[in-house]
């Protein structure tokens, strides 16, 4: 008798609907050039990124930056390949 392994999901599945509003909090050192460092990044996948619609958040000390961006997410491969280049940012130090 031959066991056929299961089939893995599809990368295609998903439980997010596209296209859709979608945030995303990318904290980094509190820098000069960090706000617009993610801005740029963001334009690159999404050319609609509406930089008005930018939340920033201080550290307790004030050291860090949290920056939640609103980015129009199209696909999958999108927003795997916009975590990917955020998170290899040198500015950057945690993308959520």
């Amino acid at each position: 008798m031959t066991v056929t392994p299961p089939i893995p999901p599809s990368r295609t599945d998903s439980l997010i609907e596209y296209p859709c509003r979608f945030p995303i909090k990318v904290m980094g050192v509190k820098t000069e050039g960090l706000v617009q460092a993610i801005t740029l990044i963001a334009r690159q996948f999404d050319p609609e990124f509406d930089a008005a619609t930018v939340e920033l958040r201080e550290s307790k000390a004030g050291n860090y930056l949290g920056v939640t961006i609103t980015i129009t997410a199209t696909s999958r491969e999108q927003l795997d390949e916009l975590y990917r280049t955020l998170s290899t940012h040198p500015m950057v130090r945690v993308v959520l």
